[in-house]
């Protein structure tokens, strides 16, 4: 009797790989999620707020306090002019945004274009509010699109377009040339662009992180979602934002209001005064994690893995084939955590159609010792693939 998007759909790859580690008591480098605790005054502000802080419901499209601070943020962060009290809507995470949007904007038979390796909400959330996804492939090491990619893409009948900057799990920052030509896209066809950023303040130098929304002729039509989680590396909290333009911000409030309605308002006023007074926290998060990304890249080198290079997001990949290994992602993500020890993310269960199966996604979001074990029992997982093959 389920519906027909949702009754065949497998348990997520995240919580597969996660439940195959708590199982195994493995060396957890698949779910994107940090060791560190997230910044502690933060927290503290959090604590504080259910203590001596407003606990009934808060204002349906978020507390005024945090719609402000996230309009000055993106201000000072990326030069752009949101409108707090109508074009910005606090959301139960980001993928609670991503199901509001969907579900507010897009009308059955609507072409959705997204591209492969996809986060794996997109396409049953699409399907669910009657769209048809339309799947470019990005391949590795580079991960880019063309024209001739759009333009075989894009029909008369696309609505929509759906992009994650910076790439989850590429860990590829979109440069300059490639956001203007979706850009001249989302124009020339009269599409609205659904701009996945959470990872927008996780970029590592020298690359910088562009929003689709600053782009000429994409300020009226274009869906920007953030998400607080990945910026202060709580990604319990679940505290999401929508920006878009006021006829759009309209309709994605009203299908907000039916999904989760508000959002903790304790949450709500800890990130609003993070926003605020975490210049320290922006600043050094990329560094930190750049200096894990190298000790995890260096330490895979060691042991005789290729990794591709990661310019954002929690994410390292590794070339298995490059790296001497010859069974399919899957299968040695399968033997890496029942028989090593060590939980990771094969890249192929991020596309739908025509995978990808030679890629593994190692989260790098980690302290020195799970990355230095993680190290340790990937290696003893290729040794028994070549002496098992």
């Amino acid at each position: 009797m389920a519906n027909p998007v949702f009754a065949n759909l497998p348990t997520t790859i995240f919580e597969e790989m996660s439940g195959l580690a708590r199982q195994h008591g493995a060396v957890n480098l698949g779910q994107g999620f940090p060791d560190d605790p997230g910044p502690e005054a933060i927290r503290a502000k959090a604590a504080e707020a259910v203590m001596h802080g407003y606990n009934q419901y808060p204002p349906m499209a978020g507390l005024p306090e945090l719609r402000e601070a996230v309009a000055r943020h993106y201000a000072q962060t990326q030069g752009l002019d949101f409108d707090w009290a109508s074009e910005i809507t606090i959301t139960s995470g980001a993928t609670e945004a991503l199901a509001a949007t969907f579900l507010s904007l897009i009308e059955p038979g609507d072409e959705v274009v997204t591209f492969q390796p996809l986060y794996d909400a997109y396409l049953p959330l699409i399907r669910r509010a009657g769209g048809v996804p339309r799947l470019v492939t990005l391949s590795p090491p580079h991960w880019r699109f063309d024209r001739a990619m759009l333009e075989a893409a894009f029909t008369e009948k696309t609505r929509f377009v759906v992009l994650n900057n910076p790439i989850n799990p590429a860990g590829l920052v979109l440069p300059e040339e490639d956001l203007a030509l979706l850009a001249q896209f989302c124009v020339a066809h009269d599409v609205i662009a659904i701009c996945d950023e959470v990872w927008e303040q996780v970029i590592f130098a020298p690359a910088r992180h562009r929003p689709l929304i600053a782009f000429p002729g994409m300020r009226e039509r274009c869906v920007k979602i953030g998400s607080a989680g990945k910026m202060f590396g709580l990604t319990g909290w679940k505290v999401g934002f929508l920006c878009a333009a006021p006829a759009l911000t309209h309709a994605l409030a009203r299908a907000h209001q039916f999904l989760t309605f508000t959002t903790p308002p304790n949450l709500q006023a800890a990130v609003a005064w993070g926003l605020d007074n975490s210049a320290d926290w922006f600043a050094r998060m990329p560094l930190d994690l750049a200096r894990s990304r190298d000790r995890l890249a260096e330490g895979l080198a060691r042991e005789g893995f290729v990794s591709l290079p990661t310019q954002g997001t929690y994410f390292l990949n590794v070339d298995l084939p490059a790296s001497g290994v010859a069974e399919p992602d899957r299968a040695f993500c399968l033997r890496a955590v029942t028989q090593a020890g060590v939980a990771a993310i094969p890249v192929s269960a991020l596309y739908e159609q025509d995978p990808v199966t030679t890629i593994l996604r190692l989260c790098l979001a980690k302290a020195d010792a799970t990355l230095d074990a993680g190290i340790e029992r990937l290696a003893r997982a290729r040794d028994l693939a070549r002496a098992q093959g």
